[in-house]
């Protein structure tokens, strides 16, 4: 069965648990969600250091990249690592950068430089969202026109994960044969990049302005919808996997201080209420846990991931969003403080449950799949 994925080398069980390691390490090298304080609040973005680290020397820039530019490992492997780095919420452009624009820039098989240029570190970021959040091919916010054999973008791209940090950027633009891919600089006159305040501190957006902007051609022929609706499945599948590592450190957040906390002579958790409620964070933590295994046995099969992805991604953003919401009631007045860590969990899950379409429009998506 081929993967839907743009594999490279794979790995084995034991050397992706050493992966899993070494992430977890360096993560916590790096300081935990210590790396998130310390962006500036009113310019979320990426920890370079962080970056390096993870992208450049453990080599997370190349994961699930094809093997010709020194990718490593498949969706089983985008989506440990997402886990790990959704539980210190770490500021760095895997999601951005690694699997929404590494595998747009596979899928189009004309990107080989940009490709390689991302796989060891370069910051890539996708601009494909429709105003409302989401990615419709009958919706695309750029247009592109041509002068001679230079294509022009115009138009306002929203939702640019990253875009204020990237080198590069990808475009979905519609033209006269449908929608087809574009990389830009954007540096070059006619892009404007904006950085926009964000309630993720952990995760930068910007709006990316093409006013006549010369760029180079991915695809042809109205083929860069497909391109990208194939990689969407892969990046809704990542982003679940780091919803469930954000929903399972806030529940260990919980569990270790509802059993410290004491009132009334005795610990807080050994109390009725307090059990049942952590009770039900567990049960949808592991279902999520399970949303996503599920979702990486389908790879293989485009039709099977397409629903996964969606099962996923409907479920991963709502439990993350209720464990993070009970995270911050179980620790009183201390989890509504800048100090504790229980309120960048919330942001986190807040955003997330919207970044590529909230639940409602998944399972929409999902009954529109299963022909309901």
């Amino acid at each position: 069965m081929t993967s839907t994925v743009a594999d490279g080398t794979a790995l084995s069980e034991a050397e992706l648990e050493d992966l899993r390691e070494t992430v977890r390490s360096v993560c916590a090298d790096g300081g935990g969600t210590a790396a998130v304080r310390r962006l500036p609040e009113e310019a979320p973005g990426i920890d370079a250091g962080l970056w390096d680290a993870l992208g450049r020397k453990v080599g997370l820039a190349a994961l699930g990249l094809p093997e010709s530019t020194g990718g490593i490992g498949g969706l089983a492997e985008i989506a440990m690592v997402c886990e790990e780095l959704g539980r210190t919420l770490a500021p760095v452009p895997l999601l951005s950068s690694t699997v929404l624009a590494g595998q747009v820039l596979a899928g189009c098989g004309t990107a080989d430089k940009a490709l390689t240029d991302l796989a060891e570190g370069t910051v890539h970021a996708l601009a494909v969202a429709a105003p409302d959040g989401t990615w419709r091919a009958d919706a695309v916010p750029v247009a592109v026109t041509w002068q001679g054999s230079v294509p022009l973008l115009d138009g306002t791209a929203p939702f640019v994960l990253d875009g204020a940090d990237a080198e590069a950027l990808v475009v979905a633009a519609a033209g006269t044969d449908g929608v087809d891919l574009f990389l830009a600089d954007p540096r070059e006159p006619g892009v404007m990049v904006r950085r926009v305040p964000t309630l993720d501190l952990s995760r930068g957006q910007a709006v990316v302005t093409f006013r006549g902007a010369r760029a180079r051609a991915l695809t042809a022929g109205g083929e860069g919808a497909d391109v990208v609706s194939r990689a969407l499945d892969v990046a809704l599948v990542a982003l679940a996997a780091e919803q469930l590592g954000g929903a399972q450190a806030a529940l260990d957040m919980t569990v270790a201080h509802v059993r410290d906390r004491t009132q009334f002579g005795r610990a807080i958790g050994g109390f009725q209420a307090v059990k049942h409620a952590c009770a039900d964070m567990l049960l949808q933590v592991e279902a999520a846990r399970s949303a996503v295994v599920r979702a990486v046995r389908a790879d293989g099969s485009p039709q099977a991931l397409a629903e996964a992805a969606a099962v996923a991604q409907a479920w991963c953003c709502e439990a993350f969003v209720s464990v993070a919401a009970e995270c911050v009631q179980f620790h009183g007045g201390m989890g509504f403080t800048w100090e504790h860590d229980a309120h960048l969990y919330f942001r986190r899950a807040q955003s997330d449950a919207v970044l590529l379409g909230g639940a409602a429009h998944h399972r929409e998506r999902l009954a529109g799949l299963l022909g309901w």
